[in-house]
């Protein structure tokens, strides 16, 4: 290894730890400063297409799975049916890794899952391949009023996200991904330079709550870390700056089936 390289994974190694936390003057971030925080999701597009979710917790497509079961039956799965996902189970899945619990305060909510200083930097996207009632096309989740917005759609997309995802496969032949954008502000107005470790640890414990939600409707998921930046964030929409994308998961029905409560 020369010199330079492992310069390099020094480097890697210091965005782990956290030592930068005891090099920033908390008293001089955007918060401290008196800067309205950041909005907790973005904004709507004018007369954009809006899909109301049917309420997850009402559909008998959700079903009681023993927490203890769903982590033993946890792992990734790459091999999916050609059965479709229901806008029921999509709903319960959306709530599940980023669901609206309560507000707190402008720009604060409690969600489904924890986030550092409440901060949730995450935009939730699907790409639809194979849902009832939903075209083919990339949506955005509205988790303060659990909705969808039609955002684009493209001539091809299975092949769209197979190419942005290196060609990994099995993605074109799930029933829709999720793709989850940072917008790296919503954590640096409170934490400046130590923002971005807490970003990545954040966004496991999104992916975690999708790989145990797949439990209850007899689907499975895999979890994709390796993508082209440039193709997903193009195929998404976002600018790559202060929106990018960080982590995605391909989800679909399996064969084989979980056992319930």
């Amino acid at each position: 290894m020369s010199y330079s390289e492992k310069d390099v994974i020094d480097q890697y190694r210091y965005f782990l730890k956290d030592h930068v936390r005891l090099t920033i003057d908390f008293r001089k971030t955007d918060q401290r400063m008196g800067f309205d925080p950041p909005p907790v999701e973005k904004e709507l597009i004018e007369d954009a297409d809006i899909i109301a979710l049917p309420p997850f917790d009402q559909s008998d497509a959700i079903h009681p799975v023993d927490l203890v079961t769903a982590i033993h039956h946890r792992k990734s799965h790459r091999v999916f049916v050609k059965e479709p996902l229901t806008l029921e189970e999509i709903s319960f899945l959306l709530w599940a890794t980023q669901g609206v619990r309560d507000s707190v305060s402008p720009g604060r909510v409690l969600r489904t899952v924890p986030s550092a200083g409440c901060r949730h930097s995450f935009e939730t996207y699907l790409c639809v391949l194979n849902v009832e009632n939903l075209n083919t096309g990339i949506y955005r989740y509205l988790p303060i009023e659990h909705k969808l917005i039609f955002e684009k759609t493209e001539a091809n997309m299975a092949k769209s996200i197979v190419k942005a995802a290196l060609h990994q496969s099995f993605v074109g032949h799930a029933a829709l991904s999720f793709v989850w954008t940072t917008i790296p502000y919503r954590m640096e107005w409170r934490y400046d330079r130590a923002a971005h470790k807490v970003i990545a640890i954040d966004v496991g414990h999104v992916c975690q709550n999708l790989y145990l939600a797949t439990s209850a409707i007899n689907a499975g998921t895999c979890a994709i870390a390796a993508y082209n930046q440039e193709l997903m964030d193009r195929l998404l929409g976002v600018d790559g700056e202060d929106e990018f994308t960080i982590y995605m998961a391909a989800v679909g029905k399996l064969n084989e089936t979980i056992p319930k409560s």
